[in-house]
């Protein structure tokens, strides 16, 4: 092992794990799922979460997307203990920076026969795969066909030294066994039985100089010292090679756990970028501004507040075994096990996701939340006098986002010009301007322009008066807010002012 990676302090199989995204866009929620299962797993074992970035294929790389994968994680709460610019003695942690490192490996396994030379050209590849397709046979680069096709295994040790000095393109291939049973474990799905016959030889180095994404995630998790590998369902058949090249180099292999898929709505397949399109959800962390000028929500910027997706996401194929729905970061840590995720996939449901935002927006402190709906309010161009901090407690409770403040209180600062037409037709009679009439000489008379004094004098009037109250609260509540919404309608009208609450029912009787 080269010693710059060797840091004698984790030597006591400390727990480490890794999350291990590749650059190539924009991270999904199913890979957030992933980092923050990996880091509960972690911190409940007083362990290291690692980030590392997989950036061995250079054609798939997209610029901004391990920034992109970086801030998501820092706007969830998510931190990892090492990554590119956060060194922990076992860097680097970008793949493209370690490219030195693995071809020792891979001619370490040629040396004593666990790998080979193949020159196997695209087109001699192409043309076997359709000469298979056409007997309706699938073709597979093993050990039933290897010995017969252009690789080292094939050729003298002459002709292969001969092709590598002039340069002739070839990868490396791992030498799969014939005729053995592989046992595999896995954390979450348990004992997995693969007969190594039907493996392929996989590519593990390739012609451009980089390794294959097998041969870098081995070396990477062995040097790195990761104890655990806790990954996506989609990398389940790759774990029989993995187990074979960690058999292979003598290692001893971190224990395996492979998290189900985040399911669509419907439960019919994985969760896409498409489905958050049609369902109007998002499906990543952070809005994506594609290189191509397009861009993709993300639950930032439609008012989602990380704790709630955090909270959202823990849920997506664990659960902990009791009612509470309802966890901090910490908590969650404390309640994790892999034992409790469950093997089968994790419906995605849009509506659970709202009501965990719903139930974090109500917990969000109201003198902060008074500051960002001021924001909001100077951002729509609205300058007001009237208490902000006073509003928002009173429309908090119907509010599941920031801009559903402004949606159940937009007419404390923008006076009514319509009147609901469904609800005038039911409020607004015959007599109504006349009762509305009065209404306002209630309100020019009342000393004390407040909620209490407003309600104990119009309510005594119209208990005097033998009215119905809905006679007198509906078209009130219609001449200050201009439709059937909002909190106490006492409350309004000395939120408004005298001034304003009067004008907006004189308004009213003339429009009725």
């Amino acid at each position: 092992m080269p010693t710059q990676f060797l840091n004698t302090q984790f030597m006591a199989q400390k727990v480490r794990v890794r999350f291990a995204p590749s650059p190539t866009g924009p991270l999904h929620i199913g890979g957030v799922r992933t980092a923050l299962f990996n880091y509960l797993f972690a911190k409940k074992q007083g362990g290291d979460f690692v980030l590392r970035i997989e950036d061995t294929d250079q054609t798939r790389y997209v610029e901004g997307a391990e920034d992109y994968i970086k801030e998501s994680l820092e706007w969830l709460n998510i931190p990892y203990d090492e990554a590119p610019g956060k060194d922990g003695g076992f860097g680097p942690y970008r793949q493209s920076e370690r490219k030195h490192l693995y071809k020792q490996y891979a001619d370490e396994l040629i040396a004593e026969g666990k790998a080979y030379y193949a020159f196997d050209t695209p087109e001699e590849l192409a043309a076997l795969r359709s000469e298979y397709e056409a007997k309706k046979e699938t073709f597979i680069y093993n050990w039933h066909n290897r010995e017969k096709l252009n690789n080292s295994l094939a050729l003298s040790e002459e002709e292969t030294q001969l092709r590598l000095d002039r340069d002739d393109k070839y990868v490396i291939r791992f030498k799969s066994p014939e005729n053995q049973t592989l046992h595999l474990k896995d954390i979450i799905r348990g004992d997995i039985n693969i007969d190594t016959n039907t493996l392929d030889d996989k590519v593990l180095f390739k012609s451009d100089g980089m390794p294959t994404y097998h041969l870098a995630n081995i070396v990477d998790d062995h040097l790195m010292e990761i104890t655990h590998v806790i990954r996506g369902e989609e990398w389940l058949p790759s774990l029989a090679l993995h187990q074979q090249l960690y058999d292979a180099f003598g290692w001893e292999a971190p224990q395996f756990a492979h998290l189900s898929l985040i399911l669509k709505p419907n439960g019919k397949g994985k969760l896409s970028k498409r489905d958050g399109e049609a369902g109007g959800f998002p499906v990543f962390p952070l809005q994506w501004n594609a290189p191509d000028g397009s861009t993709a929500s993300g639950y930032r910027e439609d008012g989602y507040l990380p704790e709630a997706v955090v909270n959202m996401l823990a849920f997506l194929g664990w659960n902990p075994g009791t009612e509470q729905e309802l966890f901090s970061l910490d908590e969650l840590v404390q309640a994790f096990s892999l034992e409790k995720v469950n093997k089968a996939g994790a419906k995605f449901d849009p509506e659970k996701a709202k009501w965990f935002q719903q139930q974090y927006f109500q917990q969000l402190d109201e003198a902060k939340l008074a500051e960002d709906f001021s924001a909001l309010l100077k951002s729509k161009g609205v300058e007001t006098s009237l208490p902000v901090a006073k509003i928002v407690s009173l429309v908090k409770e119907r509010a599941t986002f920031l801009n559903d403040l402004w949606d159940q209180a937009s007419f404390f600062f923008e006076a009514p010009t319509t009147y609901d037409e469904k609800a005038a037709k039911k409020a607004f009679k015959e007599d109504t301007p006349q009762i509305l009439t009065h209404v306002l000489e209630l309100m020019e008379t009342t000393s004390e322009f407040t909620a209490e004094a407003l309600s104990k004098t119009i309510k005594g009037w119209i208990t005097s008066q033998e009215m119905g109250f809905g006679k007198v609260m509906m078209p009130l509540r219609l001449a200050l807010v201009g439709a059937m919404k909002g909190p106490d309608v006492f409350d309004i009208a000395a939120i408004l002012g005298k001034e304003e609450a009067m004008k907006r029912v004189q308004k009213a009787i003339q429009s009725i």
